[in-house]
C-alpha cells in the first residue's frame, strides 16, 4: 500500500482545494514521516474540532503502515 497515496486520497477528500494538497515524505532509520501540505483556508477541514479529523487520518495511516511492519508519523504543516 502507497501511505503517501492515502494520505493525498483522504486529503483531497476533505479540501476546497485539493490541488494545492500535498504530501512530502521523509525517510528516517526508525520512522517515516509524511508532511502534508494544504492551502491554509482548508486547513481547518483537515485538522476538525479539537482536532478529531487529524487523529482519525494519523490512526488510518497507522494502521496501514503496520500491516508493512512500519512506524509511520503524519504532520500538517
Amino acid at each position: 500500500m502507497d501511505l503517501k497515496g492515502l494520505v493525498e486520497y483522504i486529503a483531497q477528500a476533505l479540501v476546497e482545494n485539493p490541488n494545492q494538497v500535498q504530501v512530502d515524505v521523509v525517510e528516517s532509520a526508525s520512522a517515516i514521516t509524511l508532511e502534508l501540505h494544504v492551502a491554509q483556508d482548508d486547513m481547518g477541514r483537515v485538522i476538525g474540532k479539537s482536532g478529531r479529523i487529524a487523529n482519525a487520518i494519523r490512526t488510518l495511516v497507522r494502521v496501514a503502515a503496520m500491516r508493512e511492519g512500519k512506524r509511520v508519523n503524519l504532520e500538517i504543516v
